[in-house]
């Protein structure tokens, strides 16, 4: 990404870990006002407009050779799952292709403010999950690439996966069109709003369940309640008969292999002094009790559709009692496929599991209380609780309306978390009140989700021709 210019520095604080904190103390602020005037000179950089703008460049790479080259350091056996799970709907592909969006994405128009980013925003990273209070909340909830970087870059990922989830649900393009819409509109207003709030207000924006059911739609109403409901039961004791039985008086994790494994026993005695070490990285309160926990069994799980084929461990930990339980989820972290288009790379963080912890602390208003961190000979882990009333919103089979609202809470809540890091007052400068920028990311979701669309169609050539091995329904 392209630096701000001398006369923008100082305006923007890309990261905690940034060595220009409390710069202040040296040299005053630019005021609010100043800052919004910057982001509308902005448009001359990069006119709204040119947001809407797609056409693959010449000599774009291979868009299968850019998945081949993702499963670099994955492990070899599980690849076929990732690839069967990616080329199942043109939407499992986007979900997996954060890397050639990345790529794509850096080289178009952008103003250069850049705040954390989630890096992977689309439909799928939002959901229900406990805040330390054990209230539900809604929020974003991966940050296995988030990195600062440029704010256009979350949004066009965000808003086309939301065409293409229409598509696929069988909406017509004028409701995907009304849904993009909904999306950017509530990321300008949400925007706006936290840019004229004092910085440390911002930290307090929150959307628990009551407030996510009080505005949502009655299309969209039900798949909350029900999504709620699910993630209420979501916890660690009752994971217990589903994940475990009792083998020889002790209990165990269920194999399902390929996708359920349990590791050799020199691996598994690393990965138990790993989490010793990860007490360390916690708020002495939290590394008190969980170091009052013992490790009884650990096993290798694959999760999702991108992280398939990375280090994936969930360990079972035992109490005061039997039933007194905690699934803890070691998951390994890479760094961010954004990283190598941003200036300054990342620099900031030498352990990359450190990098997802507090770029999701950053992000998140509340988070998961058992972040933290370890090391397992030479990979990364970012440490946090699997069960915990984590869920989801179902995107496939919505209809057009519910769509439509969850685009707007997606688009809010990403505005939040951008608003919480850097840039909130020139973002909005630069948004403005109009339709333009809707009118731009309509244009720009539409055509990225046709290319989304052929890039599927080419991945699953090179499955059937043979190129690639694929192992579907798993």
């Amino acid at each position: 990404m392209v630096d701000l210019d001398e006369r923008r520095r100082g305006h923007t604080v890309v990261a905690s870990t940034d060595s220009r904190a409390f710069a202040s103390l040296r040299e005053p602020a630019a005021p609010r006002a100043e800052r919004y005037a910057f982001g509308r000179e902005l448009r001359g950089r990069a006119p709204r407009g040119s947001l809407g703008e797609w056409a693959p460049p010449p000599g774009r790479p291979d868009v299968v050779a850019q998945v081949v080259r993702s499963h670099e350091g994955r492990l070899d056996r599980l690849i076929p799952v990732r690839i069967g799970r990616m080329i199942a709907s043109p939407y499992a592909f986007l979900r997996g292709a954060a890397n050639v969006h990345a790529a794509d994405f850096a080289g178009l128009p952008a103003t250069g403010i850049a705040p954390v980013i989630c890096g992977d925003a689309h439909l799928g990273n939002f959901g229900f999950y406990a805040s330390p209070e054990r209230d539900l909340v809604f929020d974003l909830n991966d940050f296995d690439e988030a990195h600062p970087g440029a704010w256009e870059w979350d949004l066009r990922r965000l808003t086309t996966s939301v065409w293409v989830a229409g598509r696929q649900n069988g909406s017509p393009e004028s409701s995907c069109a009304d849904a993009v819409a909904r999306c950017v509109d509530a990321y300008r207003q949400q925007i706006a709003t936290m840019a004229e709030q004092p910085l440390l207000a911002r930290s307090y924006e929150r959307l628990d369940v009551d407030r996510m059911h009080q505005a949502a739609s009655d299309s969209l109403r039900t798949e909350v309640e029900e999504s709620a409901r699910r993630a209420r039961r979501r916890t660690s004791d009752r994971a217990l008969p589903r994940f475990t039985e009792q083998r020889d008086g002790v209990r165990r994790i269920v194999e399902e292999p390929p996708l359920i494994t349990r590791p050799e026993p020199a691996e598994a005695d690393a990965l138990a002094e790993a989490l010793d070490q990860y007490l360390t990285t916690l708020p002495p309160h939290w590394a008190r009790i969980v170091g009052g926990y013992r490790l009884v069994d650990i096993a290798h799980k694959v999760v999702g559709v991108g992280s398939v084929g990375l280090r994936a461990w969930v360990a079972l930990c035992e109490g005061s009692s039997a039933d007194d339980v905690v699934f803890l989820q070691m998951k390994q972290a890479r760094r961010s496929v954004t990283a190598p288009f941003v200036h300054g790379d990342s620099a900031w963080h030498a352990h990359q599991g450190q990098r997802v912890v507090e770029y999701q602390q950053a992000l998140q208003t509340v988070s998961d209380p058992l972040l933290g961190w370890t090391t397992v000979g030479d990979v990364q882990y970012y440490v946090r609780q699997y069960r915990d009333m984590k869920g989801a919103i179902t995107v496939d089979g919505i209809d057009a309306a519910a769509l439509i609202d969850y685009a707007g809470i997606c688009g809010y809540l990403l505005a939040k978390g951008h608003a919480r890091t850097s840039g909130a007052s020139m973002i909005a400068g630069y948004l403005g009140r109009g339709r333009k920028v809707q009118q731009a990311f309509c244009r720009f979701a539409r055509s990225y989700a046709d290319q989304t669309e052929q890039d599927h169609a080419e991945l699953v050539r090179a499955v059937r021709e043979g190129k690639l091995p694929a192992e579907t329904g798993i």
